[in-house]
């Protein structure tokens, strides 16, 4: 049945625990890589892992420090602190000089500093070219963040100097900051990169480029083999249409010489300008030739040849070690189990108690939206712990007694 206008949407219990259930699984695609048990210093510079800021340790105006998963947990429990989601090459700080006199309670032998690790305003809970916190209370649009996979900073979508593409969760992103520190990377941009999105709408609508796909294969068929049509290229914008087949695209010609060289001698362009998003799979394309990768070395972007470097690849990683803990402790869900045992009347019971639970938390949530306030974990304390006051009132209003 649909709503009519103005009323309040309707959430049921599934679709609840639906939302839930996604969210579980994008914390466990995060977490699940990361030793929730043992600090990870003693691994070196982790290829990727998940990262905190504790700000009740290192505040603003003192050094940024980074902290692993576990240590998150064992050391800084009760603290404030700052999901980073994942960065690259880090080594956990906890407990080294930047903390003063306090210790890693998991593996206190550490150096005094990390001289390898790269901190960024991130640690101090700011992000984006606008260096604004997110959430950000004072910020009354609605705009989704993305991560640079050079700089590994958030930017806002509207900050991006392009317009955004649909499915944006299956691409990555290179932000125009770090394009232009790695200028060779607008020839792979005007050739493999998804199309120059504007802020109206894209250049070249996806339609467009799938029949333009098809026309190139299939004149591509009656090619002879002087490869006359080679050179063609469409523009729409100023935007260079890749007309190229997957197996004429950069990474094939590593055995015959240098990509970048091919790429650039046939003379696409694209305006160097905005955010670039990357269809997956991009970085087979990257020319890996010995002139590239001191290139790539130089430009400090040579993860960039790594496929297995990517957010993608850790959270596929980290998806499979949490299956194996599930299949070793043979795939039930504590709580469900629990849930099993009751009987219908008591399983009613449970879903009406959640059902209003879910009401009361969304009701008090929505006077702080309402207010423009920042909930604290001591609102969220205040809240329940009123919910126990309720709870245990309402119990002793129930008891009688005989005289």
């Amino acid at each position: 049945m649909a709503a009519n206008e103005g009323d309040e949407a309707t959430v049921s219990l599934v679709d609840v625990l639906e939302e839930d259930e996604e969210l579980e699984n994008e914390a466990s695609a995060v977490l699940a890589g990361s030793d929730p048990e043992k600090c990870s210093y003693p691994e070196g510079y982790v290829k990727r892992q998940a990262l905190y800021a504790c700000s009740s340790c290192t505040p603003k105006g003192g050094e940024p420090a980074g902290i692993c998963l576990a240590c998150s947990y064992k050391c800084h429990e009760g603290h404030e602190l700052y999901e980073l989601y994942t960065k690259r090459n880090f080594r956990c700080d906890c407990g080294n000089s930047k903390f003063g006199d306090k210790e890693c309670k998991l593996f206190p032998e550490k150096d005094q500093l990390n001289a390898d690790n790269q901190y960024t305003h991130n640690f101090f809970g700011l992000y984006c070219t606008c260096n604004r916190p997110y959430p950000d209370a004072e910020d009354q649009v609605s705009d989704e963040m993305i991560q640079c996979v050079v700089c590994e900073d958030w930017l806002h979508g509207r900050h991006l100097g392009c317009g955004v593409p649909e499915s944006v969760e299956l691409q990555e992103m290179v932000c125009e900051s770090c394009m232009s520190k790695a200028p060779f990377l607008w020839t792979y941009a005007a050739n493999t990169a998804i199309p120059f999105v504007t802020k109206e709408g894209p250049c070249i609508s996806e339609g467009e480029v799938k029949k333009e796909a098809e026309d190139t294969e299939e004149k591509s068929r009656g090619e002879t083999a002087s490869g006359s049509t080679k050179g063609e290229q469409a523009k729409v914008n100023g935007t260079a249409g890749c007309k190229r087949k997957h197996s004429e695209e950069g990474g094939a010609s590593r055995d015959t010489g240098c990509g970048l060289k091919e790429l650039q001698a046939e003379g696409r362009t694209r305006e160097q300008e905005g955010a670039v998003f990357w269809s997956s799979g991009w970085r087979s394309h990257l020319c890996s030739c010995p002139s590239c990768k001191r290139m790539f070395e130089k430009a400090d972007v040579a993860f960039l040849l790594d496929e297995s470097d990517t957010v993608l690849a850790y959270e596929t990683k980290g998806k499979s070690t949490e299956q194996e803990r599930e299949d070793a402790s043979g795939g039930q869900d504590p709580l469900m189990s629990a849930f099993n045992t009751l009987n219908r009347v008591q399983q009613l019971e449970l879903i009406y108690e959640y059902n209003d639970l879910k009401t009361e938390l969304r009701d008090y949530l929505q006077r702080f939206a309402a207010e423009g306030k920042v909930v604290t974990p001591e609102d969220v304390r205040q809240f329940f712990e009123e919910q126990q006051t309720r709870k245990r009132r309402r119990a002793n209003a129930g008891q009688y007694y005989c005289s």
